[in-house]
């Protein structure tokens, strides 16, 4: 049998087609990013490797292609037996892996010689990722964005969520990130993706979407911790109409301590990353900050941190980059409970079609 190959466009266009989409890389590379719905089968391990690219560069390219060769060999081989015995002759995958060569190839060959219909990808990961950057530049501006803004505290995620929930097309760009966009945004036990990950995962949402429905969006600065927003899409996501979500300032601190409870649970947690802020609002106000936090006021302290640091650095960059929001409508909120959030969400959903 001879093996097929499918382009990067042909690929994404029939990902839903294939019965398993293989990673043929190792186990670093899969991490850092990698196909949507993609298995990691490596053919050499993280620690393989790098024994093979060392020995293909301090000894004899030839010795390290003879070494390689037996690591995946016997790597495939594990392969098989793991996974494949009791796949029936009509499975169909797509395998991949740096640029399509030969760690695919290699595994490729061995599924093509049992019988399946494989199809490996031309130009590997390199290839799909080329394609993902080249349509970050053009799906946002095929859509119609309605951007929700509105001061720290105000539920505006919790907005997106139940949004959601009525039916709205929704991209929340924190929960893809892995973090609240904030000083106190990293959350407990989930590192951020790579950015590689994020911009994969930005780019399957946007493919997802109906051209012809809103999609709901929050305000977002140009990075959300460590990871940046692709710039076309931010570019439509400040152009875009917004919706100006307001509550009052005690309904805000009520809602970030009950959001934010781990780091009321673990002050010292907190006070670290008050730290954070000292270059901003000076030594003198983070300590007396951090004093109030251990002993025990920091609703106080998070009111400080709205009134003095959070709201006036929100309106300035707002007003600055959102070129819809002087003419944004508003939207109240008494406090950020379900039923107050869920009742905004379906009067907004049931006026954005």
């Amino acid at each position: 049998m001879s093996l097929q190959r499918a382009t990067a466009q042909e690929a994404i266009a029939r990902l839903g087609e294939f019965d398993a989409v293989i990673d043929a890389r190792s186990q670093c590379e899969f991490a850092d990013d990698h196909l949507p719905g993609a298995v990691n089968w490596p053919s050499l391990n993280d620690d393989e490797r790098r024994l093979v690219g060392t020995e293909y560069k301090q000894r004899s390219p030839f010795e390290a292609r003879k070494r390689g060769a037996a690591l995946v060999a016997r790597n495939i081989a594990q392969h098989l037996e793991a996974r494949v015995m009791g796949l029936p002759r009509s499975w169909r995958p797509l395998i991949y892996c740096w640029r399509g060569g030969q760690r695919s190839g290699a595994l490729a060959t061995v599924l093509d010689q049992v019988g399946f219909g494989v199809q490996v990808l031309d130009g590997g990961y390199r290839a799909f990722r080329r394609a993902v950057l080249a349509e970050l530049e053009t799906l946002p501006s095929g859509l119609r964005w309605q951007v929700v803004c509105g001061r720290t505290g105000s539920a505006k995620s919790r907005l997106l969520q139940a949004l959601a929930a009525e039916g709205a097309q929704v991209l929340d760009l924190e929960a893809l990130a892995c973090h609240r966009g904030s000083v106190l945004g990293p959350l407990p036990g989930q590192p951020q993706p790579s950015q590689k990950a994020f911009e994969t995962q930005v780019w399957q949402a946007l493919r997802g979407f109906d051209p012809a429905r809103a999609v709901f969006a929050e305000g977002e600065s140009r990075t959300i911790g460590r990871l940046r927003v692709p710039e076309r899409l931010l570019e439509q996501l400040r152009a875009a109409p917004c919706l100006q979500v307001q509550m009052p300032l005690a309904a805000r601190v009520a809602f970030l301590l009950e959001d934010y409870a781990h780091f009321v649970a673990d002050i010292g947690s907190f006070c670290e990353r008050l730290q954070a802020l000292r270059e901003l609002r000076g030594a003198a106000v983070v300590e007396r900050w951090q004093a109030l936090a251990r002993a025990g006021d920091v609703a106080a302290v998070v009111a400080e941190l709205l009134l003095e640091h959070y709201d006036p650095v929100y309106d300035r960059s707002m007003h600055r980059n959102f070129a819809g929001l002087a003419q944004a409508r508003t939207v109240e909120l008494v406090d950020g409970s379900p039923a107050a959030v869920a009742a905004a969400a379906r009067a907004i959903a049931s006026t954005h079609v």
